[in-house]
């Protein structure tokens, strides 16, 4: 065992151990304790895991990676995810926790209340639960992919076993604690992301640009050579035949359509939600909120820079260098299978070039796979390489954007114990996130259909074991959905978020803000607003890939995007539809005016 794996197994260990050891410590009792935490998280604290739940893998593991291959493209993802907490912060928030449901079909399920149907189901609220259990899900496959890289290469076991393992943490401690147990976990998880994050970027910032402060490197000059990191990758991008790296290949029309979706999708996103009832008081939500955006605010700040780091130190390290005189690292990431090269013209040389990666098809001319493989069985043996995934960026070296954060340390050849620490980072805020999704599944299940729908005589007790057995089976499925992910995390991600945007986001709005909007318009916007989106991310993602190009896009908005569009139509559907029903009763409208008045407290 080499040392970066005693370290990998040590800081891993130590930070696993204490996420254990918080779950017992904290374990839910109650219902309440499970769901909310018993509301008596501090402000400050509960910031800390508000920024610890919505940081997840796409944010710490995919995003920098992203805007390492995308440029100036990436900034969609720093912009939309940034953008969108501040717009559920100030616009939301406050009301919803002044309202006084804690899941958000539970809110639906109240402010739509009318209009029951099939007995007695509220039709509203179960339309939600659909809504929520199919976007967390969504959600927590990305997660689940993040964990499987982390643990593929620094513990060199299979991906498939890195997402086996990744389910045995969340399932032990999302299940025993609840929110309570996920709460404070998160705290520390968000410590540990955290530091794990800004470490190496001092380290690289220093010595790629001699500043400590990486907001302050990107800006700063590259090396000894007297030029700017930006106009040296814009240099080196051009030199190898790529766009300009502060130059945008994306239309207009799909930048903002993407960022939108993202916006509006964070404002509906169900576990970031739940977070402003863990807290005392109205008052305190708003602490909390503002607390959150701080911590946040220090990893979307350092992003951009660690993306810039990546890679310069990437195309300085490998482009047209002699295969043979590589270091370790990049071996190690070969046998990861997320890292493939295939010498096509013999020279021995790796070039980094624009194009599509070499495909492997079968007899039918079909892609094998959809992650790297190699020529022979027997790994290493020829020195060939072959991928089965396009590329934006590699004719002849296939780099998964996933890696980019973990392996930059490797690149830079910083010490062991920084690379440990990065995979600590990695997998404490893919395993965050994905306690916090988890647990929005397991409320929607027992609480909001088993509780308020079909067992309304329920006890606590029961309906605390029936949350149990839901987040246990979600996170096994999960994990199984993540060995197969459709896209990179962020990617994958991007799409929950269309979703929520498409689903949630209107029936939020005009819930608060609208005292006409009625149960019939909710329903339908709900329904054909998911519907719309969900139909078009499986059509060009996975059903015809082939054919998912800006030419063949609707209006040229990309499967990232289209939740906009799913999002406008729903809150049209939702309008109109109010406008031609019944209203809702007196006391439904005056309880929607009395939420937007200010009180003490």
């Amino acid at each position: 065992m080499d040392s970066l794996q005693i370290w990998t197994f040590v800081i891993v260990g130590l930070t696993f151990a204490l996420y254990v050891g918080i779950a017992i410590w904290s374990r839910a009792a109650t219902t309440k304790e499970f769901y909310v935490a018993d509301g008596g998280v501090s402000p400050l604290a509960n910031g800390m895991a508000t920024a610890a739940d919505w940081m997840s893998a796409a944010s710490f593991i995919s995003m920098a990676g992203l805007i390492s291959f995308m440029g100036y493209d990436g900034g969609v993802y720093l912009m939309g995810w940034t953008g969108g907490y501040v717009l559920l912060a100030l616009l939301l928030a406050p009301y919803l926790r002044k309202f006084g449901q804690f899941t958000v079909p539970d809110f639906i399920g109240e402010r739509y209340s009318t209009g029951r149907r099939f007995g007695k189901v509220n039709v509203a609220r179960l339309v939600a639960i659909v809504c929520a259990v199919f976007v967390s899900f969504t959600y927590v496959v990305g997660q689940m992919k993040g964990v499987g890289v982390a643990f593929s290469r620094f513990l060199e076991v299979p991906f498939e076993w890195g997402v086996v393992m990744g389910i045995g943490i969340v399932f032990f401690y999302a299940v025993l604690g609840g929110m309570k147990g996920i709460t404070y976990t998160q705290v520390a998880q968000y410590c540990v992301l955290m530091f794990a994050y800004l470490v190496p970027a001092i380290f690289i910032s220093i010595q790629i640009t001699g500043n400590p402060i990486p907001q302050l490197g990107l800006v700063g000059d590259f090396k000894a050579e007297g030029v700017s990191l930006l106009s040296k990758l814009n240099q080196l991008n051009v030199e190898l035949g790529f766009s300009e790296y502060t130059s945008g290949n994306k239309s207009t029309i799909d930048v903002f359509f993407i960022t939108a979706a993202l916006m509006l999708g964070t404002a509906g996103l169900p576990h970031v939600i739940v977070r402003f009832f863990t807290v005392p008081r109205v008052r305190d939500a708003r602490k909390s909120a503002g607390y959150a955006l701080v911590f946040i605010a220090l990893l979307y700040t350092t992003a951009p820079a660690v993306a810039a780091f990546a890679r310069a130190n990437l195309l300085d390290t490998v482009s047209n260098k002699e295969y043979a005189s590589f270091p370790d690292w990049f071996g190690n990431w070969e046998d990861s299978d997320l890292l493939a090269w295939t010498d096509k013209n013999g020279d021995g040389k790796v070039q980094y070039l624009p194009g599509d990666a070499f495909v492997e098809k079968d007899d039918a001319g079909n892609k094998k796979g959809n992650k790297p493989l190699f020529v022979e069985n027997a790994r290493g043996q020829s020195g060939e390489r072959s991928t089965s995934n396009p590329s934006d960026g590699a004719n002849e070296l296939y780099v998964d954007r996933d890696i980019m954060v973990l392996a930059n340390p490797e690149i830079a050849e910083l010490p062991d114990w920084v690379i440990a620490l990065v995979v600590a980072g990695g997998l404490a805020a893919a395993l965050s996130t994905a306690a916090g999704l988890l647990l929005v599944i397991s409320t929607s299940i027992s609480h909001d259909l088993l509780k308020k729908t079909f067992m309304p005589n329920i006890t606590d007790k029961k309906e605390l074991l029936y949350a149990r057995i839901a987040a246990g089976v979600a996170v096994v499925c999960a994990g199984i959905a993540g060995l197969n992910p459709p896209g990179f995390v962020a990617e994958v991600v991007a799409f929950a978020f269309g979703l929520a945007a498409s689903s949630f986001f209107p029936a939020i709005l005009l819930g608060i803000f609208d005292k006409r909007t009625n149960m019939q318009g909710a329903i339908v916007g709900m329904v054909v607003g998911i519907l719309f989106t969900a139909s078009y991310i499986v059509y060009f993602k996975m059903a015809n890939p082939e054919l998912n190009s800006p030419e063949n896009w609707l209006f040229g908005i990309s499967p990232e995007g289209i939740g906009t569009i799913g999002m406008l139509l729903n809150l049209v559907l939702t309008l109109v539809i109010s406008r031609l029903t019944p209203a809702p009763p007196a006391d439904i409208q005056e309880l929607i005016e009395n939420i937007r008045i200010p009180r003490k407290g």
